[in-house]
C-alpha cells in the first residue's frame, strides 16, 4: 500500500515538516510515500527516506494545482492521505485513512500543529544527510575555529535585520576578547540572498568569511552542525540550523515566534521591543511599512547580550 503526503508550499514549513513525514516512514516503513508539495518545501523534503514519487504543486488560477494532483492521486487507492494543507482533496480520493491538520491553537507552533495531524506529540524537525555532506563539511569547516553562522535574508523585506547590524554583531563575537574569538563567519542562504549580506562582507577581512549561498539544504545544514552558534531572521535557514541541532537564536519582530520559533532545547528568540501586534498596526496604518524593514527597534547590544545570557561560552562547540 502507498501514502499520499500533501505537504507546505514554502521552504520553512517544509524544514518545520521534516520531522512529521520522518515519524510517518517510520511507523509504516514498508510502505511507499508519494509526497505533494511545493517546489521551495521539496527541497527539504523529497529525499525523506520512504519518499518514492514527487508531486510538485504550483500554485494555479482557481484551484487548478489541485485539480491536477487529484487527476494523478485518483488513479489508486490509498492506505493512507496526509494533508498538511486542510483540503478536501483527502475526502475525494480512495483511502482507508484520512489524516488532515487541525485547526490551530491561538498560540500553538507549527511543528506541534503539524504533528496532531497523525494524533502525535511535537515532531522535532530534521535534516537527512549522508557521510559525503559531513566530509565536505569538515573539509570547508575544519577544526580549530570557532564558526558563527549568519543568515542575513528572509523572504519578507519586513522581517530583516538590517545587514549592518549583522556585521557589528559579528565583530562583536568573533574580536580576539569575544565569546567566539578569531571566528569565522559563515554565510547561508540563497543565491538571492547574497545582496543582504553585502555589509557583512565589507566590513570583514575576507579570509574571515565563507560565502555559502546557494548550496543545497543537506550541503547547508551539514555545514551548520559544525557551526558553534547561528544568528538569523525568521526564516527557513533559522530553522535549518534548528534541525541541525546548532545553537540558533531567531530575530523575530513582525512575525509571531509563539507560531514560528526555531524549534528545540538549543535555541532562543530575540524580538524587537514592538511586539507582533504593534508592528501590524502600523502595517495597517500607513502601506509603506509594509515594504521596509521592521526590525529597526532591535539593538545589536540586546541581541548580544541574549546570547552571552544563554550561552556564556558559546565556543564550547554542541553544548547546551
Amino acid at each position: 500500500m502507498a501514502i499520499l503526503f500533501i505537504g507546505p508550499t514554502r521552504l520553512g514549513d517544509g524544514i518545520l515538516a521534516s520531522g512529521l513525514l520522518a515519524a510517518l516512514h517510520e511507523r509504516h516503513p514498508g510502505e511507499e510515500i508519494t509526497l505533494a508539495c511545493g517546489a521551495p518545501a521539496a527541497l527539504a523534503l523529497r529525499d525523506a527516506p520512504g519518499v518514492v514519487s514527487l508531486h510538485i504543486m504550483e500554485k494555479q488560477s482557481r484551484g487548478r494545482h489541485w485539480i491536477e494532483l487529484w487527476r494523478v492521486a485518483r488513479k489508486r487507492r490509498w492506505q493512507r492521505v496526509v494533508d498538511l494543507r486542510r483540503s478536501a482533496l483527502p475526502w475525494l480520493l480512495r483511502a482507508d485513512i484520512r489524516q488532515s491538520i487541525p485547526k490551530g491553537r491561538p498560540d500553538e507552533h507549527r511543528v506541534a500543529l503539524a504533528s496532531r495531524a497523525l494524533g502525535l506529540p511535537p515532531q522535532a524537525p530534521r535534516p537527512w544527510l549522508h557521510a559525503g555532506h559531513r566530509a565536505a563539511a569538515a573539509h570547508q569547516l575544519p577544526p580549530g575555529r570557532p564558526v558563527l553562522a549568519l543568515a542575513t535574508g528572509a523572504n519578507w523585506v519586513c522581517k530583516t535585520w538590517p545587514a549592518m547590524r549583522f556585521a557589528e554583531l559579528a565583530r562583536r563575537l568573533t574580536r580576539k576578547d569575544g565569546p567566539l574569538p578569531n571566528g569565522v563567519v559563515l554565510l547561508v542562504g540563497g543565491d538571492a540572498e547574497r545582496k543582504t549580506a553585502g555589509a557583512v562582507t565589507a566590513c570583514l577581512p575576507p579570509e574571515d568569511v565563507i560565502d555559502t549561498f546557494g548550496y543545497d539544504i543537506a550541503s547547508t545544514a551539514a555545514l551548520l552542525e559544525r557551526a558553534d552558534l547561528f544568528v538569523g531572521n525568521d526564516s527557513a535557514m533559522m530553522h535549518l540550523a534548528a534541525a541541525a541541532g546548532t545553537r540558533t537564536v531567531g530575530l523575530f519582530g513582525p512575525t509571531r515566534d509563539e507560531h514560528y520559533a526555531p524549534w528545540g532545547p538549543n535555541a532562543i528568540v530575540v524580538r524587537t521591543p514592538e511586539s507582533f501586534a504593534a508592528l501590524q498596526a502600523m502595517r495597517d496604518a500607513d502601506a509603506r511599512w509594509r515594504s521596509q524593514s521592521q526590525m529597526e527597534g532591535l539593538e545589536v547590544q540586546a541581541v548580544e547580550a541574549a546570547i552571552l545570557s544563554r550561552w556564556p561560552c558559546p565556543d564550547a562547540r554542541h553544548g547546551v
